[in-house]
């Protein structure tokens, strides 16, 4: 009952910033969801897991929203799809995934933006609110995000909405088919303090 209320069309959080808007998804976004993502296709695929050959029908699109919801309700992952606020286009889709309470309370965060809104500042627009969201209202302390080091446009998003670079992970995800090395970013919700400790005194254990 709970993921049936929750894939109904007018249920789940608005979050608003910058001129877009992030919601939930919904059955009725099909449509829009599929024909944005065919027409990105070639400009999506050297930057994603490999698509299944059903991705972007009904079927599969209705497994994603039962997918969707069911990490919801377990407290795993917010996925957003991301809308131009004037017009109410779709554009993209941002996700806090991997969700760990907890010493951690970190998410990871993903996204994607159709190839003709790119360059616009709805992707950039959009990762800032959803980590307004995260730290505001999922509490969290830190969100990570990684991105191929090819990808200069998502790095520039990156930096621009407050991510520091940390690091290079090896064969990190496989991305079209292939492992691929990813630059390791983090943003940490500083505003009750810097958000790391110093070493106690005397402490030699990096000696």
């Amino acid at each position: 009952m709970a993921l049936l209320d929750w894939i109904s069309e007018s249920s789940g959080p608005t979050v608003q910033a910058e001129g877009v808007v992030l919601r939930l998804p919904r059955p009725g976004d099909y449509e829009a969801w599929s024909t944005l993502r065919a027409a990105s296709r070639e400009y999506l695929v050297p930057f994603e897991p490999t698509w299944p050959e059903d991705d972007l029908t009904r079927a599969a699109f209705r497994r994603r929203l039962a997918l969707y919801g069911r990490e919801r309700e377990q407290g795993h992952a917010w996925p957003f799809f991301v809308f131009e606020a004037a017009e109410g286009q779709l554009v993209g889709a941002v996700t806090l995934s991997n969700i760990r309470r907890g010493v951690t309370e970190t998410a990871t965060l993903g996204y994607w933006i159709g190839e003709a809104f790119a360059g616009r500042g709805y992707c950039t627009a959009a990762v800032r609110a959803a980590v307004a969201f995260a730290f505001d209202d999922l509490r969290l302390h830190r969100v990570e995000a990684a991105c191929v080091p090819w990808n200069i446009a998502s790095r520039k998003v990156l930096e621009k909405s407050g991510f520091e670079h940390e690091g290079r992970a090896r064969a990190y995800l496989k991305i079209n088919g292939a492992w691929a090395d990813h630059l390791l970013f983090g943003r940490v919700d500083d505003r009750h303090g810097d958000g790391a400790t110093t070493a106690p005194d005397g402490d030699t254990s990096g000696a």
